[in-house]
């Protein structure tokens, strides 16, 4: 690593906080330099790789912020640990790049950045469900390869999705707004699998068909699906919307597929493990009416073999929160997390994390995952 792709902010801070890429937005630096920190952020290219961040850490390091990209496994953590270290913060909201347990034995609390991306994934999710039902991918390299001569009748017919069924895998915030957005603005049914029913949901649903019915229009519907299989076998569309752990890698296997329609839409915005890749490839394959829409992929950044050519599968990389508002949003969550433990400020208890976007956000660390587990203190009720 050469020295000059290390910005330095805040160099006469008393508390060394490294940031392994730089991210988007200034409120994040003045947050932590506020806190005293002396803030150094890596700029080169190419992602930092274990070695190169245990070396950067070195003898004494109070904090990280790093990537969904970088596995945070006992090594690191120990690394930080010898170092005087008390806090790591995850760029994402998602976590299966982190150890938690070592990192909760090495005594270093673990945030995240939730409630922020919630509505920019949801948002991609559904325009990755149109694009997939309405071939928008096929139809633009058509158009740019000049094969377009005419308008013609049969040309790139697709699925209209207004009254079919979307099935969502997962209905937590993300599958949740994801669900709202395509019955409100699509109006689909929908048919959620989750370990717990929805009451929210379901109820978003009752008033939603009130107003319909206020319109003489028709209702829709949102039930609980029993299991994953029923699921598939009668959604027209299926959204993915769950996190990865050993219950759900591959969750999506050939057996799985076998179960959809032949002319169904798969959506996967939540962690690419989930979907088996070279399973789907087979099954695209095999069915040429099937479409599938991808944001993330099981070995990021590369694709399973022969993925990329196939006309009915639209690809892209991994885009889900990439909007100006959600990704400075999760700086300063991550920032706030850091700054909170650094300072003694206690952990945030409540689901809203609006207040932290706030000009002046409250002195609390917006999320941090083994707050319990570390016996952190949580900001009083009353407050």
């Amino acid at each position: 690593m050469s020295r000059d792709r290390w910005h330095i902010v805040n160099p006469r801070g008393e508390k060394r906080v490294i940031v392994t890429r730089d991210l988007p937005g200034d409120r994040w630096v003045e947050i932590l330099s506020a806190a005293g920190c002396r803030v150094e952020i890596f700029t080169g290219p190419a992602a930092l790789s274990p070695d190169e961040i245990r070396q950067r850490i070195g003898a004494r390091c109070d904090g990280v912020i790093g990537q969904l990209v970088e596995a945070w496994n006992e090594s690191l953590f120990q690394a930080l640990q010898g170092a005087g270290g008390k806090v790591y913060s995850n760029y994402a909201v998602g976590f299966n790049n982190i150890d938690l347990a070592a990192a909760t034995r090495c005594g270093i609390a673990v945030g995240n950045t939730p409630g922020v991306l919630t509505e920019a994934t949801a948002e991609l999710a559904v325009a990755l469900t149109l694009a997939a039902a309405r071939r928008l991918g096929e139809a633009e390299r058509h158009l740019r390869a000049g094969k377009w001569k005419r308008w013609l009748p049969q040309l790139f017919l697709g699925t209209q999705l207004r009254g079919k069924t979307v099935g969502v895998i997962g209905a937590g915030r993300i599958g949740a707004a994801y669900a709202r957005m395509m019955m409100e603005g699509h109006k689909t049914d929908i048919l959620y699998f989750s370990l717990r029913p929805k009451p929210d949901l379901e109820a978003f649903a009752d008033a939603y068909n009130r107003f319909l019915t206020a319109r003489q229009e028709l209702p829709v519907v949102c039930r609980r699906a029993e299991a994953v299989a029923d699921l598939l076998r009668e959604a027209d569309c299926v959204s993915i919307h769950t996190p990865l752990d050993e219950r759900t890698r591959h969750l999506i296997d050939a057996e799985c597929l076998a179960l959809m329609k032949p002319d169904a839409v798969l959506v996967n915005t939540s962690r690419g493990p989930v979907v088996d890749e070279a399973a789907l490839v087979a099954h695209c394959r095999r069915h040429p009416r099937f479409r599938a829409a991808l944001d993330v992929y099981e070995e990021e950044p590369a694709l399973a073999p022969g993925l990329a050519d196939l006309e009915n599968v639209v690809l892209v990389p991994h885009i889900g929160s990439a909007t100006h508002w959600a990704r400075e949003g999760m700086t300063i969550l991550a920032a706030c997390n850091v700054a909170a433990v650094l300072v003694g400020n206690p952990v945030w208890n409540r689901a809203a994390v609006d207040a932290f976007l706030r000009a002046d956000p409250p002195p609390a660390a917006p999320s941090i995952l083994n707050a319990e587990a570390l016996n952190l203190p949580l900001v009083k009720a009353a407050d």
